[in-house]
């Protein structure tokens, strides 16, 4: 087990604290209490709390305070029920069933029944304190930020500011594997949402008997699952259920984007046209794939692996890996070979851009 230095020192502080208590304590009752007990009950306690400490090494101080505010929430709602005093009016009851202290005998049972009564007064406030408390604490460690934005407004706020508003994923944007790599690399900031109808789209893609949709569905599934195993990578299955079933796919999409006040990442250019027609922020894949295309210019020297002849016999062709096709003069003889090449002329077609450059002669 590879435990931090300092969590190390920090253990054995403890233990000397402990052990130290132990001696004090033993010096005070020294007539009662033997030294040698003294020291084996702080090794326990200080073993104890290791323990515990151990157990809880997942335990982040988000959590920490997590279930500190969910058990404020607990014990502040069990204090509103001890105000009625429903422990009171249970002890007043067994209270009544006391005798009349008439003689010894009598005035000794209605003595045992009070205090019976006020232990389980106490039994009844303590119960609800501690039940209530931990109920409040484990509710809190199963919520997240969102859940606590209805309480806490700033914690939405906050969310924003730091990680980003939600991310509305449609059919096609999950099918794109790319999604997953973008995600991994922390550019879509706030938690992704998956429409309970997108993924029964993907679904009924993977169960169906056309190989290609089959294929893409599958895809979608196994791209889902996998942003799902990933830890740095929060998904939500949103239940649209108020939304019409018979409604546009479209209008579906953008319906979920408002109730979650969130982004739509789309690879498709209609739904990216209407959504923002209708002012909702969109991601867009394939823009964000042409942003990401290299900026050549000519006269710029570029390492090419040459891999096929071009159209000329004297042409050869390598490609970039964006797919960017450069058509390299008077290098036929070098296909197979990485060489520099430097860049003279560019072409934009309607399949993308073409780049004509020759070997680089120094």
């Amino acid at each position: 087990m590879n435990t931090p230095a300092s969590v190390t020192v920090a253990r054995l502080t403890y233990v000397l604290i402990c052990e130290l208590l132990a001696v004090a304590v033993s010096l005070t009752f020294s007539d009662a209490l033997p030294l040698w007990v003294s020291l084996t009950g702080g090794l326990s306690v200080a073993g104890f709390f290791i323990l515990v400490e151990s157990t809880l090494k997942g335990f982040t101080l988000r959590g920490f305070s997590t279930a500190t505010f969910g058990l404020g929430v607990g014990l502040f709602c069990a204090w509103l029920i001890t105000r009625v005093d429903i422990a009171e009016l249970v002890a007043n009851m067994i209270r009544e069933n006391a005798p009349a202290p008439t003689d010894d005998q009598s005035i000794e049972r209605r003595f045992i029944i009070n205090e019976r009564a006020d232990a389980i007064r106490l039994a009844i406030n303590v119960s609800l304190y501690s039940s209530l408390g931990f109920l409040g604490a484990a509710i809190a460690l199963r919520s997240n930020r969102d859940d606590f934005a209805f309480i806490i407004p700033f914690v939405r706020f906050r969310q924003e500011g730091s990680q980003g508003r939600p991310v509305v994923l449609d059919a096609d944007a999950v099918m794109d594997s790319r999604v997953i790599n973008i995600a991994k690399a922390g550019f879509l900031g706030g938690r992704m949402i998956v429409p309970s109808f997108v993924l029964q789209a993907i679904q009924q893609l993977a169960g169906s008997s056309h190989t290609t949709e089959r294929i893409r569905g599958e895809r979608g599934v196994e791209v889902l699952e996998k942003m799902n195993n990933d830890p740095n990578t929060r998904v939500a299955i949103h239940e649209a259920g108020k939304l019409a079933g018979d409604a546009p796919y479209h209008t579906r999409m953008i319906e979920v984007a408002r109730m979650v006040d969130g982004r739509i990442l789309t690879c498709d250019e209609t739904l990216a046209k209407i959504a923002r027609l209708q002012g909702l922020r969109v991601l867009n894949l394939h823009e964000l794939a042409d942003a990401m295309k290299p900026s050549i210019v000519i006269g710029e020297k570029i390492r090419l692996a040459l891999v096929r002849p071009g159209k000329d016999d004297h042409q050869a062709v390598g490609y970039l890996s964006d797919g960017t096709m450069i058509v390299v003069n008077q290098a036929t003889q070098l296909i197979g070979t990485t060489q520099t090449v430097n860049v003279i002329s560019t072409l934009q077609t309607s399949n993308g851009m073409m780049v004509f450059a020759e070997v680089d002669a120094t």
